[in-house]
């Protein structure tokens, strides 16, 4: 990045994922084209330099933004994915069986967004603190955490506030400021983390190849750090001189985070919380479902309409567990899209156990959202309505016998 670029942003970067969590240390940062983009480095990096191999193990935190489930599958990585399943009725928190999978030394890194892609609900600060705990045990665990939405949460503190020499923390500009499409995403990591130990660490001839590797860029490979090599890796090497973003859209960063870090009171950020908030409201109460509000931990960027949780809040187990025989899953999806011009993305996509829709809240004006909760309890109402006619039936029959 440009010098005072990197600067400004780090301090705005401090400000929203740190805040006033004691934090020993500085960090580097990387200016890359959005949020996939830093996925697509990160990934090539940890391969390039033997940090994760073929055949290795990783757990990712389900559920996830879809190319993160994808990614590990390509013959590039060639990955085994341990998942850490979050439960819907528990607010979609990860129990501490589910994030005691990351005590297995066999598991190298745990990825995971936070707050959440579909559910956007951020972790709790007990799951926070016991995933801190293990790094505490486990020096070793690479931990990568993809931020984009902690600006939409309540006190939000990143993971890399509680392990930051384990965690590679990830952040797009694209959401909170609604500028997608200008790609403008970071990369940031400690200044002493377990990375470059781990670099450090590899046996003499990788670390052979891997000089060979980068001795066109510095008269010292062996000592380039992490967060260089993703630099350089970006370019492939040769053209490491050209990597990163434009200085007109480091502008743009700097502006985006001068402007948050001016607003002292965060006008800005409750603006949106209370826009986007007033949206799920309005979904739900023409969908036809009450809901408690009062969860700290949900960010509500999206909302997840989990076929199999709500109806069975709403309709009852027998209703759901004939809609789950009667109808594939992602029939209602296809009815919303075909008969009311409403697309919502499959759940299960993003690694949802359940049959889902998400529904993005930051997108459309808080009348659409009603036109959209009227459209699926139509959509509902018929199909209720064809399980009381079977259920009729049974009874029917049931008593001819």
């Amino acid at each position: 990045m440009l010098k005072l670029s990197e600067v400004i942003v780090g301090q705005y970067l401090r400000r929203e994922m740190i805040g006033r969590h004691p934090f020993v240390g500085e960090f580097d940062v990387f200016a890359v084209e959005g949020g996939t983009a830093a996925m697509t480095y990160i990934f090539n990096t940890l391969r390039e330099n033997h940090i994760i191999r073929a055949g290795d193990t990783i757990a990712l935190g389900m559920p996830i933004f879809t190319p993160y489930i994808e990614i590990p599958r390509l013959n590039d990585y060639q990955l085994n994915v341990v998942s850490l399943e979050a439960d819907v009725a528990n607010g979609w928190q990860y129990s501490k069986r589910e994030l005691y999978k990351l005590r297995d030394p066999k598991v190298k890194a745990f990825f995971l967004v936070n707050p959440r892609n579909p559910p956007s609900v951020k972790i709790d600060d007990e799951s926070l603190q016991y995933i801190a705990d293990i790094v505490k045990e486990r020096p070793d665990l690479i931990l990568l955490t993809d931020d984009v939405y902690g600006t939409f949460a309540d006190n939000f503190v990143s993971l890399f506030a509680l392990a930051p020499k384990n965690t590679i923390l990830v952040y797009s500009y694209s959401k909170y400021f609604g500028a997608t499409g200008w790609r403008l995403g970071t990369i940031a990591t400690h200044r002493d983390n377990v990375l470059d130990r781990l670099i450090a660490e590899l046996p003499k001839d990788v670390k052979e190849q891997l000089h060979e590797r980068y001795e066109s860029i510095t008269t010292e490979p062996d000592k380039l750090k992490f967060i260089d090599r993703l630099v350089a890796d970006s370019r492939t090497v040769a053209l490491n001189h050209t990597a990163g973003l434009s200085t007109p859209q480091q502008v743009q960063m700097v502006l985006f985070s001068l402007f948050s870090l001016m607003d002292t009171p965060d006008a800005y950020k409750n603006a949106l919380k209370r826009l986007i908030r007033k949206r799920k409201q309005a979904l739900y109460e023409e969908v036809g479902i009450s809901f408690k509000d009062d969860d700290p931990n949900q960010v509500d960027y999206y909302t997840i309409l989990d076929v199999e949780y709500l109806g069975e809040r709403a309709h009852g187990r027998e209703f759901v567990d004939w809609l789950l025989n009667n109808t594939e899953p992602s029939e209602l999806l296809f009815r919303l899209a075909r008969e009311a011009r409403v697309l919502l993305l499959p759940g299960r996509g993003f690694g949802t156990q359940h049959p889902s829709g998400r529904v993005s809240l930051a997108n459309l004006n808080e009348s659409d959202y009603r036109q959209i909760g009227r459209a699926m309890r139509r959509l509902i109402e018929e199909y209720v309505g064809r399980f009381n006619a079977a259920a009729g039936k049974k009874l029917d029959k049931s008593a001819v016998k």
